[in-house]
């Protein structure tokens, strides 16, 4: 097939037409603002943040309650750790939920409770990266900044066909993308606060990771790899390595009362800070696990309690591995043992809480419902 050429890149038509389509076809989410109302920089944050290696219907109903319980940023600082963490539970990466709650705290001592204006004030912030600053300088306060999530590296790289595989490629895509926000100072604050999430609309409607719908695309025009009839190319990765498997064991343990025996981990190791069943040290390299075994009490429950029964596996998959865990169960008449050896070990007793109220991490919710369904058998 014959190469083609688009037309040459015009960032005022592109960004004319992408706003335009906005006009007709913006999702509406609950962080948005639609019209003239003020924009909420504490939303705008918050619903980045949360969005972060997340969809947005998975979202959606933890923004919701988030919003609802802690309704501006001062409201959040003054939360406490384990209440936040248990209502960010099934949304991973929980570093975010950490420093979620280190950067409110930090906008309450520092800043007066307000958020600061500046790209770079916003990015002194805890969590706060290049991206996230720039999502705020944008749509919050409606200044000139080039905002580049996963939607509008896919745009740039389709329109500007870059041809360098990811990861190296990401950054060409990154720079290509910089052109998309070209004399984007040109258009009013309420014009520059649409325009990102315009383009990201497009990247989650139109152009698409398969299948794009490039025939309603406002910009096709200036599209290479439209032209050329391959935009399922784009972005180019890498072949992909075989994902490394951890395997491991957890433990549902619980007393003749009804009380489970729950964990409390360290916040230095994955999953910190969340609250969830005892498990193994599958989290730790083999580097790791001598200093962390200094640090925290690691218990020998096969040992504790040798009438462990192994009742099944669960499987859960994190950014760079996959982990499979052995879930095992016994009931005894106390753990009085183990709650003398560590404070990070507590009970709750499962007749006055629903498993799901439970705030446990996704990975531990699996093996918690495994485990109290053969409690049943």
């Amino acid at each position: 097939m014959p190469h083609k050429n688009a037309l040459p890149f015009d960032p005022f038509v592109f960004q004319s037409n992408i706003l335009c389509w906005y006009d007709q076809n913006q999702r509406v989410l609950p962080w948005r603002v639609v019209g003239n109302h003020k924009t909420d920089p504490y939303k705008v944050w918050l619903s980045e943040i949360m969005l972060q290696q997340t969809t947005v219907p998975a979202v959606i109903p933890y923004f919701l309650k988030f919003t609802a319980t802690w309704p501006d940023v001062r409201a959040l600082a003054a939360a406490k750790d384990e209440d936040v963490m248990a209502a960010w539970a099934g949304l991973g990466y929980y570093a975010r939920a950490r420093n979620l709650l280190k950067c409110a705290r930090t906008i309450v001592e520092d800043w007066g409770g307000e958020f600061p204006q500046t790209h770079e004030d916003l990015l002194s912030l805890p969590g706060i990266g290049p991206y996230t600053a720039s999502a705020i300088t944008a749509i919050a306060y409606g200044k000139p900044a080039t905002v580049v999530d996963g939607n509008i590296e896919r745009i740039a790289s389709r329109i500007f066909a870059v041809g360098i595989p990811y990861p190296e490629g990401k950054k060409y895509v990154h720079q290509k993308a910089g052109a998309l926000f070209e004399k984007i100072d040109v258009w009013n604050p309420s014009k520059i606060k649409c325009y990102p999430q315009a383009l990201m609309d497009i990247g989650a409607g139109v152009c698409t990771p398969q299948n794009p719908s490039c025939t309603v695309c406002p910009v096709q025009m200036f599209c290479q790899a439209h032209l050329n009839e391959n935009p399922d190319m784009y972005p180019m990765r890498a072949v992909k390595k075989a994902t490394p498997i951890r395997r491991g064991d957890v433990y549902w343990i619980q007393d003749t009362e009804g009380n489970l025996l729950v964990h409390k981990r360290s916040t230095k190791r994955m999953l910190g800070g969340m609250t969830g069943l005892p498990t193994s040290d599958w989290d730790l390299k083999d580097s790791d696990l001598k200093k962390e075994k200094k640090e925290e009490q690691n218990l020998d429950f096969q040992a504790i309690f040798p009438d462990l029964k192994r009742i099944g596996d669960v499987y859960h998959v994190f950014t760079h591995f996959r982990l499979e865990l052995t879930v095992w169960r016994v009931t005894v008449p106390h753990f009085k043992k183990v709650l003398e050896l560590s404070p990070d070990f507590q009970m709750v007793n499962i007749h006055m809480f629903k498993l799901s109220d439970m705030g446990f991490p996704t990975v531990f919710l699996k093996a918690a419902r495994l485990a109290h369904q053969g409690s049943k058998g």
